[in-house]
């Protein structure tokens, strides 16, 4: 089988069509990302996933975007709803050790859903910051104000993925809570000297696996490219200051943040010190383009993709998903 290819990559519907198949066959990437387009029931989607990991490379993650609230793929009737990361951290600030507990079995309850349809990966927990005055892109996605809340909130949630045998993907280093635009329509800009708040989150959590970036450009860091196409940003901020030794994704390279085309974005993001790039809308021309353009993934990015799948087998265990609800409902009525 060829080596995969430096990218995640979306699917276009709930099948593998046959033109994807023979693409990936070809070339394949180095995993999958799933949406709401791709999700009809939970037996399609067994069904998908395992004729992705069929086609696929062992070990090439499926992922999902999955943090709960209004960034949820999995949803009623099928599956379970699950609180926004804001309810959880208003719980925490009545009651830290209850906020804690939800946060954790929040992360269970997501983990065991992706864990029995086939998914292995969760773009959760978020880090960043819930600051007041800033766009609503993060709004109740974000846990809290406070860093240290965040902190600890996060880590909850991604020990309960973990728990689930599921990866977690923290997002977006180095910190998103200060954007006023959407990064989906527009870039961001930061001109915060002081970004230590923002950056305490991921600092705290810099042991966990896989972290996604921000497409955001702070002026005080390099005020000439986003975090995702910046060598600086990653290599002194999120490699050095948040001394994260993980697996690094780029966040979706289709958001209007960027310019350029596909490729050129995706080789951008490989070049900043991105280990895969993330291009999610699932089209032919661009998943082609891709894949055409990029290199195989490095052996430095399969080793860490390696030790995040080993860190979640290693901590899965035994869950009652009903037991789990039930306690997160009473902590956290709907």
């Amino acid at each position: 089988m060829p080596a995969s290819s430096a990218c995640i990559l979306g699917l276009a519907g709930p099948q593998l069509a046959a033109a994807e198949a023979a693409l990936f066959a070809a070339r394949p990437p180095a995993g999958i990302i799933l949406f709401r387009r791709n999700v009809e029931t939970p037996a399609q989607l067994r069904a998908l996933t395992g004729v992705l990991r069929a086609l696929l490379p062992a070990g090439a993650p499926i992922l999902v975007d999955q943090e709960g609230g209004r960034v949820a793929r999995l949803r009623p009737p099928h599956w379970r709803a699950q609180p926004p990361a804001g309810a959880i951290g208003a719980l925490h600030a009545r009651d830290t050790a209850a906020g804690l507990r939800a946060a954790w079995l929040t992360g269970a309850l997501i983990g065991a859903d992706c864990a029995a349809a086939g998914i292995g990966m969760a773009c959760a927990p978020v880090l960043d910051l819930r600051l007041p005055g800033m766009h609503d892109v993060v709004g109740d996605r974000g846990f809290a104000a406070d860093p240290a809340a965040v902190a600890a909130l996060g880590r909850a949630m991604a020990e309960g993925l973990l728990a689930a045998g599921v990866i977690p993907v923290a997002k977006h280093a180095p910190g998103h809570g200060r954007a006023r635009v959407d990064s989906h329509l527009a870039l961001p800009e930061v001109d915060a000297d002081d970004l230590s708040g923002d950056i305490h989150p991921f600092a705290a959590n810099a042991d966990l696996p896989v972290m996604m970036t921000a497409h955001i450009r702070y002026l005080a860091l390099d005020p000439d490219r986003p975090a995702t196409l910046s060598p600086r940003v990653v290599a002194e901020v999120i490699r050095g200051r948040i001394g994260f030794a993980g697996l690094l994704l780029s966040d979706d390279l289709a958001m209007q943040a960027l310019s350029g085309t596909p490729a050129e974005r995706a080789g951008q993001a490989l070049a900043a010190g991105c280990d895969i790039a993330l291009y999610c809308p699932g089209d032919a021309a661009g998943n082609a383009a891709i894949l055409e353009a990029l290199p195989a993934l490095t052996a430095a990015a399969g080793a860490r993709l390696a030790a995040a799948t080993a860190r979640a087998a290693a901590a899965r265990r035994m869950l009652d998903p009903s037991a789990l609800a039930a306690e997160r409902d009473r902590l956290l009525p709907a």
